[in-house]
C-alpha cells in the first residue's frame, strides 16, 4: 500500500488532542487498565480504526469512511474462539481466534497505522466489504 498523506488520529471519546504513534499505545493501555476495552480512533481524513480487546487478543478494524464495512486483521490458522470482548455498551462478544490477533500484534498494527496511515507489511487482513 502506498503511503498516505499525513493524517492525524484522535481517540473518539477522549480529548480532541491527536495521538501519535509514540503515544497511542500508552493511551490504549491506560484505557484497558481502566476497563475500557473498546476504542475508536478517527483520522483527519475520515477513516476509523477500531480496537476491541479481551486483554489477550484484539479485534482491529480499519474503515475508510462512515458506513464502510471495512477490513480486519486476522490470524490465519488460529484455532478456537475467545470471549470477553466487552463493548462500551456492555455487550460481551466472542470471536473466532482467526478473526482477532494477539494483543502484542494488535498494538503493532495500531502503532503503524497511526504513524504512517498504512498497514504493516506482512500483516494479514480480510476485507469485509
Amino acid at each position: 500500500m502506498v503511503g498516505r498523506v499525513t493524517e492525524s488520529w484522535t481517540i473518539n471519546d477522549d480529548s480532541p488532542v491527536p495521538v501519535s504513534s509514540g503515544t497511542v499505545l500508552e493511551a490504549l493501555r491506560s484505557r484497558i487498565d481502566s476497563g475500557q476495552r473498546e476504542t475508536w480512533l478517527t483520522s483527519s481524513s475520515g477513516r476509523s480504526l477500531a480496537f476491541v480487546t479481551n486483554t489477550e487478543r484484539a479485534l482491529v478494524m480499519l474503515l475508510e469512511e462512515e458506513g464502510d464495512p471495512g477490513e480486519h486483521a486476522v490470524d490465519p490458522g488460529a484455532q478456537g474462539s475467545s470471549d470477553g470482548f466487552v463493548l462500551s455498551n456492555g455487550q460481551d462478544d466472542e470471536y473466532p481466534d482467526e478473526d482477532t490477533v494477539p494483543l502484542r500484534e494488535a498494538f503493532r498494527l495500531v502503532k503503524q497505522i497511526v504513524g504512517t496511515g498504512c498497514r504493516p507489511k506482512g500483516a494479514r487482513w480480510v476485507a469485509d466489504r
